[in-house]
């Protein structure tokens, strides 16, 4: 008969302290590239937000503008600076009146919409035939130059 030896050897179970620590550094690597990855996400949502703002505010300054051709150069420049009030009022708006509530009432939308800092403007061109151009700028965070938005409309 023959005899069979077994090794007896001590296993250890468990995990050691190096494997433990070795897993919690992979682990703490991950954790930390799915939190950038969430910031990166939470940002690019903020600058698609408005973006999409700057488009609907430009393409209503283009309705108003189309809606008030005869006004021409009364809506160039960067806005008036104070309420005309005759919309609404006993008496009608001339087309240079409507133009400076438009501007009134748009430079409104852009604070209440767009961050701190927002511009807007529109510039004129009259030769051959009128182009306006309307161009909005606001401050993104992280970014060391404005965010802008142009749209060009030919009436």
């Amino acid at each position: 008969m023959r005899t069979v030896r077994t090794r007896t050897s001590t296993a250890v179970r468990g995990f050691t302290l190096i494997e433990v620590l070795v897993a919690l550094v992979v682990m703490s690597v991950g954790m930390l590239g799915i939190a950038a990855l969430y910031l990166e996400g939470l940002r690019a949502g903020r600058t698609a937000l408005y973006r999409t703002t700057a488009v609907n505010l430009a393409a209503d300054m283009a309705d108003r503008i189309r809606a008030n051709l005869p006004a021409g150069n009364a809506y160039a420049g960067t806005g008036p600076g104070a309420d005309e009030s005759c919309v609404n009022g006993d008496a009608d708006c001339t087309p240079v009146q409507l133009a400076a509530d438009d501007w009134f009432s748009w430079s409104s939308e852009i604070e209440a919409q767009l961050p701190q800092g927002a511009r807007a403007e529109i510039l004129v061109n009259t030769a051959p035939a009128p182009v306006y151009t309307v161009t909005l700028e606001w401050p993104e965070i992280g970014q060391t130059e404005a965010a802008t938005y142009s749209l060009s409309l030919q009436p």
